[in-house]
């Protein structure tokens, strides 16, 4: 296998072009790579959303720590530097897009992701965080 069939395989997504997406991928890596305390992920949330960063910072956290509660292994994460995105990322992204508009569709996503088979607890984290986004003016489209 070449190095470019390895890369697409392990990193079958490049990253959205859209602020908002990117910023929540950012959020994910960073706190998946280094904890619900990370101040860049933190730094990054002051920047983008200004004093009211708090909300969809503590719903990212909370949406993080409510799958790494309940997900039958590890949720697979690039580096925060890295321009292609891994299935589960873009599945991440995907699942926060789409729980206003198709819960059930995020829901069976979030599933495949997390490797069980029902996700419906987490949809109102994931719901709540689209809406914050979206209510900061960095709304999370599908």
């Amino acid at each position: 296998m070449s190095v470019t069939n390895a890369l697409t395989t392990a990193l079958p997504e490049l990253q959205p072009e859209d602020s908002g997406a990117r910023l929540l991928l950012f959020g994910i890596r960073q706190l998946g790579a280094h904890g619900l305390h990370d101040a860049c992920t933190a730094h990054a949330f002051v920047v983008a959303f200004g004093k009211g960063f708090q909300r969809p910072l503590l719903l990212l956290r909370a949406l993080m720590q409510e799958m790494s509660a309940i997900a039958s292994g590890p949720i697979q994460i690039a580096p925060w530097c890295c321009p292609r995105m891994t299935a589960s990322e873009a599945a991440l992204l995907q699942v926060v897009a789409r729980v206003g508009t198709n819960p059930h569709a995020a829901q069976v996503l979030l599933a495949d992701v997390l490797g069980i088979r029902d996700a419906t607890g987490v949809l109102p984290t994931a719901h709540a965080l689209a809406n914050a986004f979206a209510d900061m003016a960095l709304p999370l489209g599908d």
